[in-house]
């Protein structure tokens, strides 16, 4: 089996059992360069926060890509945080293993408190 469609797969997988339940989604996208988090409410189909390496805050740290996806992670905890959110939360890791990058920004989020 080709591997695109054993990640499509994957992903489709994950994102059915995350979409069972009434919590917002922490869903990533993790790209060469950069990683992406957003914070979704699948219910009223918006995008409630969204955090990313591309923001000027974060792209000017120079240091290893696993620390600025921990950095990206606590950014997003502290916008969680910020506007008081206490629904729970599932983390979308897509067609990512929990592994690597993907592991140090959810690591970033529970660094602030917040529970997945």
């Amino acid at each position: 089996m080709p591997i695109q469609s054993k990640k499509i797969r994957r992903t489709n997988r994950i994102r059915f059992k995350l979409k069972l339940k009434p919590n917002l989604r922490l869903s990533l996208f993790r790209s060469n360069n950069h990683i992406y988090a957003q914070l979704i409410d699948d219910e009223k189909n918006i995008t409630v926060l969204s955090a990313s390496s591309a923001e000027k805050k974060i792209k000017d740290i120079k240091s290893s890509p696993k620390e600025i996806a921990f950095k990206v992670g606590e950014v997003m905890g502290e916008r969680i945080s910020e506007k008081k959110i206490k629904q729970k939360i599932s983390f979308d890791r897509g067609p990512y293993l929990y592994h690597g990058r993907v592991e140090e920004l959810a690591k970033g989020v529970r660094s602030k408190g917040i529970k997945f």
